[in-house]
């Protein structure tokens, strides 16, 4: 028997993206962010450039530190619940303060790495418990890493710690303090970062490209602009041409944070909320959370706790490969410190002959003047 034929409003169908935004709008969303790289660089500026300050007032979060072990890094977090137009975010920033601020930083992206592993191992631990209604939820959705302006590559320990973010998490390179270096510097700076990523197979989060979608060209825009040059600031600060805007002054003029033509900070902020926040959300949950979970489901058995990576094989072997790396790295520098030391005593001994031969010359002059004075005094005599 043949189906009825449906009006020309249609069965109803093309209303469940509506319904879709209506509980989406109920729930509200729960958003975490990683921002990560060395002291100095502007994070905590930009966060709060990010989210309109909203992050400023203390009684907006409350701020708690984790130490990973003993390790130089710290994992810091911060919460707080914006409100626009009556939806709800509850945002979470995890800081990693001490991150490459040390001379020997070999074990630095430890504590980064553990700590996300963590949130997927708690997260997949409250999955199996009977009542998971009250699940607490600390998975990064975006992570934030800042790359200093030197103007020339990325260095080792960026590739490094990208390398293994990029497995673990959506992440997403910014060039931190775009106003220290020219349009054209900034260029070609990107461009070298560009080809690192892709020599080095860096996994980076990019956004899904539908040419079906009306967002597309946008999509290619945000693409085209990774890594994003950004400044950040939340001052107000005044044009020459009159306008109040958030910026840097400078002798030369105003850096703006949102002019286009000045940084990227515009299309960041676009691809973290406006267009792209739950494709981050659902890429956590469907491919990295999911990636995690099914490892650990084929390692060990189910209840049974996570294998410490000290008693990892794999982990044990890595972790003799960095020694020895460490080791290469210290001889290296002590074979270097030996030659610079036996370059300084040939020159100390060099000196220390120069300044002899001086001497026994200025004896000789003194001698040779002494003689002068004593015969001087005798012919002064005899002419008496």
């Amino acid at each position: 028997m043949a189906l009825p034929t449906p009006s020309f409003d249609g069965i109803g169908i093309a209303n469940l993206p509506n319904q879709r935004h209506k509980i989406v709008a109920k729930r509200g969303a729960h958003f975490t962010i990683m921002v990560v790289g060395e002291s100095g660089l502007g994070k905590t500026t930009l966060i709060n450039t990010l989210f309109s300050t909203e992050l400023s007032p203390p009684k907006n979060y409350n701020k708690r530190h984790y130490k990973q072990l003993d390790k130089l890094t710290e994992v810091e977090i911060i919460k707080a619940e914006l409100e626009e137009r009556q939806f709800k975010v509850k945002l979470t920033v995890i800081d990693t303060p001490g991150f490459g601020d040390y001379v020997n930083n070999r074990d630095s992206w430890l504590p980064i790495v553990e700590f996300i592993d963590d949130q997927h191992e708690a997260y997949m631990r409250q999955e199996q418990q009977p009542q998971r209604h009250e699940k607490t939820d600390l998975r990064v959705h975006a992570c934030l890493y800042f790359i200093r302006p030197t103007g020339h590559t990325l260095k080792p320990l960026d590739i490094e710690i990208m390398k293994r973010l990029g497995t673990r998490v959506n992440l997403i390179p910014v060039v931190a303090k775009a106003d220290t270096l020219t349009q054209n510097d900034l260029f070609t700076f990107k461009q070298r970062v560009r080809e690192v990523i892709a020599a080095q197979g860096i996994r980076i989060y990019t956004p899904p490209l539908d040419a079906d979608d009306e967002n597309a060209e946008h999509a290619r825009v945000l693409i085209d602009a990774i890594p994003f040059s950004i400044i950040g600031s939340t001052e107000d600060v005044k044009t020459p041409d009159g306008r109040v805007v958030k910026g840097r002054e400078y002798i030369w003029g105003v850096a703006e944070v949102e002019n286009e033509s000045h940084c990227d900070f515009k299309k960041l902020r676009s691809l973290l909320i406006r267009t792209h926040m739950l494709d981050l959300i659902s890429t956590s949950e469907d491919l990295h959370y999911e990636n995690y979970r099914q490892t650990q489901m084929e390692t060990r058995k189910f209840g049974e706790p996570k294998v410490k990576k000290l008693d990892n094989p794999k982990f044990k072997e890595e972790e003799e490969q960095l020694r020895k790396k460490f080791t290469e790295q210290v001889k290296s520098e002590e074979a270097r410190f030996r030659q610079w030391e036996q370059h300084l005593i040939a020159e100390r001994d060099r000196l220390n002959k120069d300044l002899e031969m001086a001497h026994s010359a200025i004896k000789q002059l003194e001698a040779e003047l002494e003689n002068l004075q004593v015969g001087y005094g005798r012919a002064g005599t005899g002419r008496r």
